[in-house]
């Protein structure tokens, strides 16, 4: 399944895991997010910022449902969508991210 994002780019919604492991800058100024795979889990992590300024380590398992991958974070599903043509990523609320 793919999704139309920005005019000409298609985020294709059903991907191989494998193909996205790696790390990702946000094009956004988001945190660099890295994925790898742990035993048979899939693992996104990132660094967030708290409200004091301090860098916390936050992990979440990669899941799948109905052919789309998902975290989950503070209660809130993120979706991530990948366009094998740019090597591109897309998480939900964060944007667009490239591989470093």
């Amino acid at each position: 399944m793919k999704r139309k994002q920005d005019g000409n780019s298609e985020v294709n919604q059903s991907f191989i895991l494998p193909a996205i492991v790696g790390t990702w800058e946000s094009v956004n100024l988001h945190p660099t997010v890295m994925i790898y795979q742990n035993k048979k889990k899939y693992l996104l992590s990132m660094l967030r910022v708290s409200d004091n300024g301090q860098a916390q380590p936050a992990t979440y398992e990669i899941q799948k449902e109905d052919n789309r991958y998902f975290i989950v974070s503070a209660f809130k599903r993120l979706y991530i969508g990948y366009d094998k043509a740019k090597d591109s990523l897309s998480i939900s609320y964060y944007g667009d991210y490239l591989r470093n």
